[in-house]
């Protein structure tokens, strides 16, 4: 594990910083637009614009990396995420304020898959794993640091936005610094949604609803915090609670999902999801509730919504086929993108016909739903038995799905190969 963290320590750090940076902007935005008194309609248009590009980012980032080469476009990509940072500071209107979070989530993704594919090649077959487990620890302490950096000025003035323009800024150092030049990448391969359904439902689907939970809470979860009444701090209490329980979670779950049936796991986290938003809806109708249980809610609720996705994954890893795994995780992460858009603007719709703490009922029923889904497929599909399944392999959406690090698309002589030739030829079905 040492020496792991010795060949990857300074892009690790330059990972932290960015991911700081981009999680403290996104808990400003709403909380500023928040305090505007912004229809959450609106809001939620703005907070889903992230997501769009993101998907965005993710189909083409490679492809700019590829052709101008990585440093450079490492550069490009930060320097166009710190302008957008400092636009949102110069005026406040949403719709270039939802503009700019287009650009933010194209340039952030570009960064990750630099990032990403930096690890991969200073990573071996037999590091991969650690290095992967090491970025997934940076993401979530990064990530739940930045909520509590809100607390550092007026969201109203400048200097949170400053901040993170310079910690955005800041994250190149380490990266450029370093003495390895930037790897080639290649094209991605690709396979079809509809295939990749057909292989694995409950991955596929999973996968969306995930990204409509994580969507809808993250992109409203702020607003929904202030429009209770909480402070700034009590905010970002609210908001890094369920990013530490994400963190605590993910590795007692996956050591379950390895022994046991990854669809029964998921099923149960899905109801303790479903429970606890249930109960944090109920909690927040009752008045001067104090915010320690809520807090304990929240964190059940963070271990739950973020264990879905990688169970999802494991799960369709299950059933794909050794030289179609990269390509089908980069398929699973779209599939998480294209809900994440989704969530916010479901979020708002629900925040704003009816209440603030309807937010937690419309999660509480994409888990509901998910759940049933899964026990219908439990009915349709004999489970693997568990000497047959992959590895569960933790991975977080706050810096995307590392999918060149995942060590399960790793090939007998270490190469990647092309996916199936028969993609949209109609495939079989597995049953």
């Amino acid at each position: 594990m040492l020496a792991a963290l010795r060949s990857v320590a300074s892009l690790l750090f330059g990972a932290c910083i960015l991911i700081l940076g981009n999680s403290l902007l996104g808990i400003l935005l709403p909380i500023r637009m928040g305090v505007e008194d912004l229809s959450p309609e609106i809001a939620g248009l703005v907070m889903s614009a992230y997501y769009f590009g993101l998907v965005g980012g993710s189909l083409w980032g490679k492809r700019i990396i590829a052709r101008v080469g990585h440093i450079r476009a490492f550069a490009a990509f930060a320097a166009g995420a710190s302008a957008a940072t400092l636009l949102h500071a110069l005026w406040y209107d949403p719709i270039p304020w939802a503009l700019l979070r287009v650009l933010s989530g194209f340039c952030m993704a570009a960064l990750f898959a630099a990032i990403e594919s930096w690890l991969n090649m200073r990573s071996s077959n037999e590091t991969r794993g650690q290095v992967l487990s090491l970025y997934v620890v940076v993401a979530y302490v990064g990530s739940s640091a930045g909520q509590f950096l809100v607390n550092y000025g007026d969201v109203r003035a400048l200097q949170p936005f400053m901040l993170v323009a310079l910690l955005l800024t800041v994250s190149l150092i380490p990266v450029v610094m370093t003495r390895v030049a930037g790897p080639e990448i290649g094209a991605s391969a690709r396979l079809s949604l509809v295939k990749l359904y057909r292989i694995s439902p409950v991955g596929v689907v999973g996968c969306v609803v995930s990204g409509v939970i994580t969507g809808a809470f993250y992109g409203m979860g702020a607003i929904y915090a202030q429009n209770l009444g909480y402070s700034v701090f009590e905010v970002s209490l609210f908001m890094g609670v369920t990013v530490i329980g994400g963190l605590i979670a993910q590795w007692p779950i996956g050591r379950l999902s390895d022994k046991f049936d990854r669809r029964t796991v998921m099923f149960f986290v899905l109801l303790a999801l479903a429970a606890a938003c249930v109960a944090n809806y109920g909690l927040a109708l009752r008045p001067d509730m104090p915010l320690l249980p809520i807090l304990v809610l929240i964190g059940i609720f963070g271990g739950a919504a973020a264990s879905v996705y990688p169970l999802a994954v494991a799960h369709a890893c299950d059933y794909i086929e050794q030289p179609q795994m990269l390509a089908a995780s980069s398929g699973l992460l779209l599939s998480w993108a294209l809900g994440s858009a989704a969530g916010p603007v479901l979020g708002s719709l629900v925040m704003g016909q009816f209440s603030d703490p309807a937010l937690f009922l419309l999660i509480a029923a994409a888990g509901l739903f998910l759940a049933i889904f899964v026990r219908y497929r439990m009915s349709r599909r004999i489970a693997k038995p568990s000497e047959e399944q992959t590895n569960f392999v933790p991975v977080s959406t706050i810096a995307l799905a590392p999918t060149e690090l995942d060590p399960r698309s790793d090939t007998p002589d270490g190469e990647v190969l092309p996916p199936d030739p028969d993609r949209g030829r109609g495939a079989t079905a597995r049953a």
